[in-house]
């Protein structure tokens, strides 16, 4: 058995790991990159990128089909899925050779590759096609990424995922998509737009990640109109293959069965810490096998051991595995744990019209005892979605009782992506609503809806009787 012994390794090459180790490069050349593969990060292969290339094709035939409401007529829409998918592939590809380009441009000698297991808290197999390698090294960062999962009763009827959705060569005739979260929401409608027969089963937690009941109220009403969707369902039985499933299932005592011609699963992704040997160190676990960390330095426990991106199991975004490789990889390599301020939390789902939520949500709110006020908007009734025949969604903003300052935000709104960016850059400067209200907005603009809400917000606070600071709450909002 081969032996090597560095400062820093890094356990998987994807957007954590890749980011863990620019950041630990600068401080020292004795690195390894362990990388077991599939390369090309998971937003690149099967993530938020050929997603977004399924979506804008959707949201292409739905315009095309949407015309006549301008006068414009197109005729029958006809959508050539093996076009469709090709175009997806294509693409997609483009952006994993862009990764790994990047990837091959490190030295090889800091570069292995092979599956790595722990063997004690500075020690690891990597056990790669010809050789295995004993590494040991002064301080471990983990970016082992996640993976779909798949519940034991889907195992055995040939379930698919988001990891093999972007391969289908055509699109199917019909497809039943299993989880309302993220994954399941944007594929399922987007495959309802292409003109795939879509049933959408959930298990009673809502649409996406909303916390907001009035918020999620519009979400239920608007995408329950556009495709079929079951919000909570006791399955009762799948069988079949993959030249077709059938799926029985029970709502409120009654047993309903339907044919599918394919079934995804996308109930949620997992770290994928399994095969680490976490067992063989000092490290605390969870009872999921996942370390305990420290959430501001990426530190599991007092040891050597650092972990980064989706193997956190904290929140799978591209932009929180990014800043927390950078942690983790600059702290191995420093051999300290430096506390890194994290972003304002966002998310954003790419259904139409879109979910956003940014700062704290209703939920965390409610959950800490929080004293806010509410400030909303309905865009059905707002003058640019209107004009733009995409009038539907709701926006709810969270205001500090006292002070006036913007607490979070959740809406299901058109073009959600951009109001929600300049949202999070006001709660990262930590301005109030009147502050905020002494901004520009343009008209006729989907931000004059967000101006809306906060003027909502403003006499909400007013009619409550708030005891904030002049300074904060006594400017007349804007007209």
């Amino acid at each position: 058995m081969d032996e090597r012994a560095v400062d820093v390794a890094i356990i998987g090459a994807g957007t954590a790991g890749l980011a863990a180790f620019r950041e630990a490069r600068k401080v020292t050349d004795d690195i390894v990159l362990i990388d077991a593969g599939p390369s090309g990060t998971t937003c690149a292969r099967v993530g938020c990128m050929p997603s977004k290339l399924l979506i804008a094709a959707a949201n292409a035939a739905a315009h095309v089909r949407e015309a006549s409401a301008f006068g414009i007529t197109c005729g029958d829409v006809a959508v050539d899925g093996a076009k469709v998918m090709e175009r997806v592939r294509r693409y997609r590809d483009r952006f994993v050779d862009a990764v790994l380009e990047g990837l091959h441009a490190i030295p090889a000698e800091m570069r292995l590759k092979g599956t790595a297991r722990f063997m004690a808290d500075h020690l690891l197999t990597v056990t790669g096609e010809d050789r295995t390698v004993l590494v040991e090294a002064k301080r471990i960062v983990v970016a082992t990424g996640s993976a779909p999962v798949v519940p034991p009763a889907f195992v055995h009827s040939a379930p698919q995922t988001s990891d093999d959705l972007f391969d289908w060569p055509d699109l199917p005739a019909s497809v039943a998509v299993f989880g309302t979260g993220i994954i399941g929401l944007e594929l399922g409608q987007a495959l309802a737009r292409l003109g795939v027969r879509v049933r959408l089963f959930g298990k009673g937690e809502g649409l996406g990640p909303l916390t907001d009941e009035a918020v999620s109220a519009a979400a239920r009403e608007h995408l329950g109109a556009s495709m079929e969707v079951v919000p909570d369902h006791e399955l009762v039985n799948i069988s079949g293959n993959m030249q077709g499933v059938t799926v029985e299932y029970r709502v409120d005592g009654r047993t309903y069965s339907a044919t599918f011609e394919r079934m995804l699963v996308a109930v949620g992704r997992a770290p994928n810490v399994s095969d680490l040997n976490l067992a063989a160190t000092s490290l605390s676990l969870d009872e999921d096998g996942v370390p305990h960390f420290d959430r501001e330095t990426g530190r599991c426990g007092d040891g050597p051991i650092y972990i980064a991106g989706d193997a956190m199991d904290d929140a799978p975004l591209l932009h929180i595995a990014e800043e927390s490789g950078m942690a983790a990889g600059r702290n191995a390599a420093l051999g300290r744990p430096v506390p890194t301020m994290r972003p304002v939390p966002l998310a954003i789902v790419f259904c139409e019209p879109q979910m956003a939520l940014v700062g704290e949500t209703h939920r965390e709110l409610v959950g800490r005892g929080a004293a806010f006020a509410v400030g909303s908007v309905d865009f059905s009734d707002q003058g640019r979605a209107l004009v733009m025949g995409e009038a539907a969604g709701r926006m709810s903003l969270y205001v500090e009782v006292g002070t006036g300052a913007l607490l979070g935000a959740e809406m299901f709104a058109p073009r959600a992506e951009h109001m929600a960016h300049l949202l999070a850059l006001a709660l990262t400067e930590g301005l109030t609503v009147p502050e905020l209200l002494e901004m520009p907005f343009y008209h006729p603009t989907f931000e004059e809806g967000l101006r809306t809400a906060l003027q909502d917000a403003l006499a909400v606070l007013r009619r409550m009787g708030d005891g904030a600071s002049s300074r904060h709450l006594a400017a007349d909002a804007p007209a």
